[in-house]
């Protein structure tokens, strides 16, 4: 590998949670690229001495001194902790340290340092008892890269998922499911896939809203008012558009042969599923942006923390999906 290998930031997010020994666990491993930690120095020394983990920093001053990856060596980009971090414990002291590092990893990928961005998970609710809004990576990133957009997808070896709405309270979530957003939605879905995933003609199962798609208005008048409508209109664009399906039947092994991805209206629709058939092994990804973002399917786990049991391996596949994307987009 050399300086042309892509570059690749990964945020350590919480400090109070597992982010910081999955990414020391990460960089035992072998793997492709040049990955760039961002997180506190000090923290993730005591952290590795807790976990027993033989784990040596390497602090850079910019990305740009970033050398192809040794296992057992962690290259480091050095955050200021607002607070000393405990393990388990959250501190709102620490709210700003974790923002901090998703504002320097999108600014280093904006700016063409880095060709992709992997981030361990956070504490929404520690954020916002800092007073800081808050409601998540996704609205966050869009926030700061100004895109109009972004959609969540999880990504397993046999299925994807991507959402129409995402962190909504259930009863907001049918006024957010109006013809405008869905066509976006659809809009950015189709292109990232065929753009980032080299899927030349990708085939889009849309799930109805309500029980039964509406079964034809009677459980409900989204499908007939909003989502058919919509789907017809994209069609005449070229674009594969299956359903609206019901959520029951629409992961069955039939309905996912001839599906590239399904698109749930909210969270919990789609996200039980790949979750009850790939849970730990799923990577987060962000379409719709102007950069790469991929992330762990699981939270901070604050009753981990520091105990060793934390398993890496979501965020394993995040960072080597980040490495294959950023490998293809330069191609």
């Amino acid at each position: 590998m050399n300086a042309a290998t892509p570059l690749v930031v990964v945020s350590t997010g919480e400090p109070a949670g597992i982010g910081p020994d999955i990414c020391l666990a990460l960089a035992t491993e072998l793997l492709a690229g040049r990955p760039v930690f961002l997180g506190n120095a000090t923290l993730l020394a005591k952290r590795a001495a807790q976990l027993k983990l033989d784990v040596a920093l390497r602090v850079l001053d910019t990305p740009d001194a970033a050398r192809a990856h040794e296992p057992g060596v962690l290259q480091l980009l050095d955050i200021e902790l607002g607070a000393e971090a405990v393990a388990g414990t959250l501190n709102p002291a620490n709210a700003r340290y974790v923002l901090t590092q998703i504002e320097r990893g999108v600014a280093l990928c904006a700016s063409g340092k880095c060709a992709a961005f992997v981030t361990a998970p956070v504490q929404k609710s520690v954020i916002n008892e800092a007073g800081i809004p808050f409601s998540g990576h996704t609205e966050y990133l869009a926030e700061l890269t100004n895109a109009p957009q972004p959609v969540m997808m999880l990504v397993s070896e046999r299925l994807k998922v991507a959402l129409v709405t995402t962190h909504l309270a259930l009863t907001d979530v049918a006024r957010h499911v109006d013809a405008p957003r869905l066509e976006r939605v659809i809009a950015v879905l189709e292109h990232d896939l065929r753009q980032r995933f080299g899927i030349a003609a990708p085939r889009i199962r849309v799930l109805g809203l309500n029980p039964h798609a509406g079964e034809s208005g009677v459980l409900g008048g989204e499908e007939l008012a909003i989502i058919i409508p919509t789907l017809e209109r994209l069609r005449t664009r070229g674009m594969r558009l299956l359903g609206p399906t019901p959520a029951d039947t629409a992961f069955t092994a039939a309905a996912l042969a001839d599906t590239d991805v399904v698109l749930a209206m909210y969270h919990d629709q789609g996200l039980p599923a790949i979750k009850a058939l790939a849970f730990g092994q799923i990577v987060n990804v962000t379409l719709g942006l102007p950069i790469i973002r991929t992330s762990v399917d699981h939270g901070t786990a604050l009753d981990l923390a520091g105990s060793g049991a934390a398993r890496h391996a979501s965020l394993a596949r995040a960072y080597a999906l980040a490495a294959e994307l950023a490998a293809r987009a330069q191609h």
